[in-house]
């Protein structure tokens, strides 16, 4: 089975409430009602209602699997403003800036996140990355552990051409734009738990660079080493590879030759890129020339999933993140059941 599939598999199994803000734009509209009657997540719509049902007339979507929220008739606009007072009181934010920032569907889906009327969010095909990542950060806050929100890929590498079979993540190729050691031990980290998360296995994790073990000295390779180093002192059962060249992460035969000692032995599913410019850059091969399906980007390290879209997205690429956020809400779920037991 595809890695895709079987996300989606596993989004049908235990379908999670997600939010979408943007319901008068006909690709949400359209993925959103997809996603309902396949059964992969609950779907919420926050707009204008009578907006949104127009554009389902006109599209000839029925809307009766998906449940319509407009912020400026909903009892929960009163409570939501509330709750946004207190959160951003101490920021300056004064209640009659509350309670209009809360009738903004972007503001009012993730705060139905935070105060648990939905499990993530999905937003970005008209709002800009700045404003769905700063929403997230403000409304939802970090998860438990977690100093840093950064963003990743999921690579799909499912066509008969593809040497390497199954899920991949990239990370970070979408928000941080050069991380320092610290904070790229903080995406690895991440990106693990996202490979755990949405791959169904131990994630194996290439903390990539232009040299393999030292073979080239640099300021750049020593901020790689010191990231793996770090993650390594965290999490001492992870499988992570310090500096090491792409072709060693992912050729078990190069890996052998080059690095005999990897924990990843050429077998990475997590790839963790030095900065934004060469993940932005790898992902993009990787989806042009590879012929790979590129899912995201898909934002880590939050409490709760909520996750950005490109404003070109397509029906399926919207689809598909609902899925995504789903696996996310399940797996957020788990983590903090163990972190309560």
């Amino acid at each position: 089975m595809k890695a895709l599939n079987r996300i989606l598999e596993r989004a049908r199994r235990s379908p999670r409430r997600i939010v979408l803000c943007e319901g008068e734009d006909e690709r949400v509209l359209r993925a959103a009602v997809r996603a309902a009657e396949d059964g992969i997540a609950h779907v919420i719509l926050v707009g204008n209602r009578d907006a949104m049902a127009a554009v389902a007339r006109t599209e000839g979507l029925g809307l009766s699997d998906v449940e319509l929220i407009d912020p400026a008739t909903s009892p929960l606009v009163e409570p939501l403003g509330e709750a946004l007072f207190a959160l951003r009181e101490k920021k300056g934010m004064t209640r009659e800036q509350a309670e209009a920032a809360v009738r903004e569907p972007l503001c009012f889906a993730n705060l139905l996140v935070r105060e648990g009327h939905a499990d993530g969010s999905v937003a970005g095909a008209v709002n800009t990355t700045a404003d769905v990542v700063r929403s997230a950060i403000q409304l939802l806050g970090l998860a438990p552990g977690s100093r840093l929100v950064s963003s990743f890929f999921l690579m799909m590498l499912c066509q008969p051409f593809h040497s390497l079979k199954g899920g991949m993540i990239f990370s970070d190729c979408g928000l941080v734009i050069d991380p320092d050691a610290e904070q790229l031990a903080q995406i690895a980290m991440a990106a693990a738990d996202s490979a755990e998360a949405l791959l169904g296995e131990e994630a194996r994790v290439a903390m990539l660079s232009f040299s393999t073990s030292g073979s080239a000295r640099h300021g750049n390779v020593e901020k790689v080493v010191q990231a793996a180093r770090s993650v390594k002192a965290a999490r001492p059962g992870l499988a992570i590879d310090e500096d090491v060249q792409l072709d060693a992460a992912i050729v078990a035969e190069i890996a052998e030759r080059k690095l005999p000692d990897s924990k990843v032995k050429g077998n990475a599913n997590v790839l963790i890129f030095p900065d934004l410019e060469a993940g932005n850059i790898g992902y993009k091969l990787a989806e042009r020339i590879g012929g790979a399906e590129a899912i995201g980007p898909l934002l880590q390290g939050l409490a709760r999933p909520a996750n950005d879209l490109s404003r070109g997205c397509s029906v399926d690429d919207i689809y598909h993140v609902i899925a995504v956020t789903t696996v996310q809400a399940q797996a957020a779920e788990a983590r903090d059941a163990a972190v309560a037991g």
